[in-house]
């Protein structure tokens, strides 16, 4: 049953986000539009429709170079890595597709990310999964345009808790050429620490 009901709301999606054009057309050849159908044109167009939000992620798009350092909890030693990132805007500029790959722990390592902007939701959203997971982490972000600044909330399932676990992220635009992405977590007594940060060099 829940199979079903989920095939279904992938397939009114589906017509929702191509009804844009070839409802408009099939409702003009029918005669005038009733305002029901124009609203729902309009509805539709605006949720499509590519904006600012979906700019300033374009300026994250590029070949990177990219520096971590990390660690597993707040008294633990940073470990540190590097690794290569390929950021693209796929979908006609609606989401930044992120490539990344490098070491941890060693080990080669490979991860891809996805970020967007909900036209409707009025925030960004995004997803990581990578090598060394079998879990995708999903996440919600605002960006502060007078610092620069994503503010990210997500959840990942952690294997130390063998449950869910927030983490948040804060993502600051240096230049055209540089940007950081921190990552902070609590530990067991609920004090934050700063698990990850990634300095980001574009690759000319």
């Amino acid at each position: 049953m829940k199979k079903t009901i989920l095939k279904l709301m992938v397939a009114g999606l589906v017509l929702l986000t191509t009804a844009a054009g070839g409802f408009a057309e099939e409702m003009a050849g029918q005669g005038e539009m009733s305002p029901e159908q124009k609203e729902m044109m309009a509805r539709m167009e605006a949720y499509s429709t590519v904006n600012e939000n979906h700019a300033l992620l374009a300026t994250l798009a590029g070949s990177w170079k990219a520096t971590i350092e990390h660690k597993m909890s707040a008294d633990a030693p940073a470990e540190t890595s590097e690794g290569t990132s390929q950021n693209v805007m796929v979908f006609g500029g609606r989401f930044l597709e992120q490539v990344y790959q490098g070491e941890f722990g060693g080990n080669p390592f490979e991860g891809k990310g996805i970020m967007g902007y909900d036209n409707i939701q009025k925030r960004f959203q995004g997803i990581w999964y990578d090598s060394m997971a079998t879990g995708i982490m999903v996440s919600v972000s605002t960006y502060d345009s007078a610092k620069k600044v994503f503010s990210e909330e997500g959840q990942l399932s952690c294997p130390l808790t063998n449950g869910q676990r927030s983490f948040r992220g804060v993502t600051t635009l240096i230049d055209a050429d540089h940007y950081t992405y921190e990552m902070f977590m609590k530990d067991e007594s609920g004090n934050e620490f700063r698990a990850m940060r990634i300095d980001y060099a574009r690759v000319k």
